[in-house]
């Protein structure tokens, strides 16, 4: 990671990625998630020659996600649970600083809106409740940034550059005193996540450019936070959490897959400026002990923002390679505040492989062979994500 600093504005640029996250855009935290929603319109004027502003016209309230890549320069907006418009065909209009928009329908429901831009911008996005007159509307406005910084690299980065293979962590849920669900056939979770850790290990470490490693390697209970700080102290690029799941009807079935929510991280952004004077090397081997309050506040707030769109991408990955080898209980991926998802700037995700308390599905969890089929289409979901980081 690069840390910038101008006029008290950072930016942090994920290396992976080559994106710019930014956690002070407003409004995608309050909007209300709504089913088959319908862009109805789009605007786009140039307020002025530095400014452009881009007008999404709503049937309903919804929930999105802006994002920032460079190389060429671009804007990425998920629209939540949003069909395709032809409101989009305008991609030959033109501004001082946009060159045109694209679309295209994701798996997960939403709807993948990139504005191509001319020139490096300061984007801002906000929702605006109907009036009288319009409807909902999403507002992404478009400011130059002159901002020329010279990029600070830090030790551990220097140290990632000589990586030669990515590290996952893999996590067997639960293990010793706690031993998680327990199925009718008196199948324990905290064994059925390590038989998968172990088998996932397998494939991953004889694969040329990826090295596992894992949280536990016997039947031992673990803290929930150690889990990720022994992942970070092997310097994994991802993580992974293995677990079954468990309910009181029987016929509940069917894989999940979770990233952290956005309540979820800022809890733990609270946690962590509390205890920033022992938190060096936390996100990106940039140290907060030395960072006044809202320094450190933006720096964790950037790092996490980016981190969650990595994990829900990697998740949706991975939830696509599972549902071809088993039923799906959750078709999108869901968001919680599991604390082992917590890791400022390693993404991470939380795998719910099945239902032990669903009969057929303790069977098929207790199958060497078809843990093997799991593991695999775990990994192929990860080689996917590694392979095609392209946006459309």
């Amino acid at each position: 990671m690069y840390l910038f600093s101008t006029a008290r504005r950072l930016f942090l640029k994920r290396t992976t990625r080559f994106s710019i996250a930014f956690a002070f855009l407003s409004g995608h935290k309050n909007s209300i998630a709504a089913s088959n929603s319908a862009l109805t319109g789009i605007r786009i004027s140039q307020a002025s020659e530095d400014h452009t502003r881009v007008v999404f016209d709503l049937s309903r309230n919804i929930q999105h996600n802006l994002f920032v890549l460079s190389d060429p320069h671009r804007i990425v907006i998920d629209l939540s649970n949003t069909r395709a418009s032809r409101a989009l065909d305008v991609s030959d209009q033109t501004t001082n600083l946009m060159k045109g928009i694209r679309s295209a329908a994701r798996d997960s429901g939403e709807l993948r809106v990139v504005l191509d831009l001319k020139t490096k911008v300061r984007p801002r996005s906000f929702i605006l409740q109907p009036d009288g007159e319009s409807g909902f509307r999403l507002v992404i406005d478009l400011h130059v940034t002159n901002l020329d910084p010279t990029p600070i690299i830090t030790s551990q980065q220097e140290r990632r550059k000589q990586k030669k293979e990515m590290i996952i962590a893999i996590d067997p849920g639960h293990g010793g005193r706690d031993p998680g669900a327990i199925g009718r056939k008196g199948t324990r979770e905290k064994d059925i996540t390590l038989a998968l850790a172990k088998k996932l290990k397998v494939l991953v470490n004889k694969t040329p450019g990826f090295k596992a490693v894992l949280t536990r390697e016997g039947d031992q209970y673990m803290a929930l936070r150690n889990r990720v700080k022994k992942a970070r102290a092997h310097r994994a690029d991802l993580f992974l959490s293995l677990h079954t799941d468990s309910f009181r009807n029987p016929s509940a079935r069917g894989a999940s897959v979770y990233a952290l929510s956005l309540n979820g991280a800022s809890s733990e952004a609270a946690r962590l400026l509390a205890e920033k004077e022992n938190s060096s090397d936390l996100i990106g081997g940039i140290s907060l002990d030395d960072k006044d309050e809202l320094i450190a506040s933006v720096l964790l707030d950037l790092s996490q923002t980016a981190t969650i769109q990595d994990s829900l991408e990697l998740g949706s990955d991975v939830l696509k390679h599972m549902g071809k080898i088993s039923r799906l209980n959750n078709k999108a991926v869901q968001q919680a505040e599991f604390a082992v998802l917590k890791a400022p700037d390693m993404p991470s995700i939380l795998i719910e492989t099945a239902f032990l308390s669903n009969p057929k599905e303790e069977i098929n969890l207790r199958s060497s062979r078809h843990q093997q089929k799991i593991a695999s289409a775990i990994f192929d979901g990860i080689k996917a994500h590694v392979k095609t980081r392209q946006i459309i």
